[in-house]
């Protein structure tokens, strides 16, 4: 089968090595031909970490995008999730059409609705669209041609919107981790990085700004006080899910099934001693500023779309509004504007009868 990666960061590259590991041909598009220049020098990209040591060579790397897509049998976006209305839109006015199937590697809260609801702002004829609920990597570049990967999950939630199974087989395919849900909103609801960065994000912000991020968020940052507001957060994102009728685990026993929390662990409670021990998270420094993806994706297109689906499910989030304001208020930005909102995902006006008739096909 032939891919296309979407996106050259580090979880971009990392799901090159791994789907050029498996054997499927594999192009990779990034927009910035700076980010791909040492890549393309390289003719390939270099790896360590969990799945081995060594170097992959791509079929193509480019930042051209209807020359990546071509010929393609399923492209995977792995981008921060803010660019996806912008990247949806981009894939429409390419001509992407029904022909290639989309998976969001991540899609975190709202992915698959706020992509088709992009897209179709340019035109009908949408993709089928999957949706992961977390990237499939802790993967960071400490070097341009280079990625390390800390991590790779031994499983994560996989769903995708009615209509759409095709996109959702193609995902759980490429990437054997993806699990299938009932629907987008049991996968939504378990993305974790809502919960794990804006509570050290907005408490650990002075800390921030003084140290340029010269500390272990998942280590130093993850103190008594940041781990008892994140638990209630989690309590909250439970709550919600609970209301669309799903149970799921708490967020260190969610990280468990992931890998990022030890599988010797057997207080789930206690989430500082528990995240604070996981490996593949250890050596990740805390944002170098408030303009990181933990400020402005953790919140615009975490906290936000979340608070819309608490909204629609007539469940009090008084902590995902706290930090949500306080957060807004520490970047200087307007998410009403730019965030993952309602409208943005085609939501608005939805109570929670109508978002499970959207959402699911049975």
């Amino acid at each position: 089968m032939r891919v296309t990666v979407l996106g050259a960061g580090a979880g971009g590259t990392a799901a090159v090595v791994e789907l050029v590991q498996a054997g499927y041909e594999v192009a990779l598009w990034n927009r910035s031909p700076a980010t791909l220049e040492p890549l393309q020098r390289a003719a390939g990209i270099e790896y360590e970490g969990v799945l081995g040591e060594g170097f992959v060579r791509p079929r193509l790397i480019t930042s051209d995008l209807a020359e990546s897509l071509a010929g393609a049998e399923a492209a995977v976006c792995v981008l921060p999730t803010l660019l996806h209305g912008t990247l949806a839109r981009a894939l429409a006015q390419a001509g992407i059409g029904k022909s290639i199937p989309v998976v969001l590697n991540p899609g975190h809260t709202g992915g698959a609705l706020e992509f088709k609801t992009a897209f179709r702002q340019v035109r009908a004829d949408c993709p089928p669209v999957a949706d992961f609920s977390t990237l499939t990597y802790v993967a960071r570049k400490y070097a341009p041609q280079r990625v390390t990967i800390t991590g790779h999950a031994r499983q994560l939630r996989a769903a995708a919107l009615p209509g759409d199974q095709g996109a959702l087989e193609i995902a759980c395919r490429l990437f054997p981790a993806a699990k299938p849900q009932r629907d987008v909103l049991a996968a939504n609801l378990a993305n974790l990085n809502m919960v794990l960065h804006p509570p050290g994000a907005v408490l650990g912000a002075a800390w921030v700004e003084a140290k340029r991020g010269d500390f272990t968020f998942y280590v130093e940052g993850m103190t008594p006080g940041v781990t008892r507001v994140m638990k209630a957060l989690d309590d909250e994102r439970r709550a919600v899910a609970a209301a669309f009728g799903h149970t799921l685990p708490n967020l260190v026993e969610e990280m468990q099934l992931i890998g990022t929390v030890e599988a010797h662990v057997r207080d789930t409670q206690d989430f500082a001693v528990a995240i604070s021990g996981g490996k593949a998270n250890s050596r990740i420094k805390a944002p170098d500023s408030l303009a990181h993806r933990y400020y402005r994706e953790d919140f615009g297109h975490g906290l936000l779309p979340f608070i819309a689906l608490a909204n629609i499910a007539r469940v009090p989030v008084p902590v995902a509004q706290s930090l949500f304001s306080l957060g807004e208020k520490l970047i200087g930005t307007d998410f009403s504007k730019t965030g993952r909102t309602a409208e943005a995902m085609g939501i608005a006006g939805l109570d929670r009868d109508g978002l499970l008739e959207k959402v699911r096909a049975d």
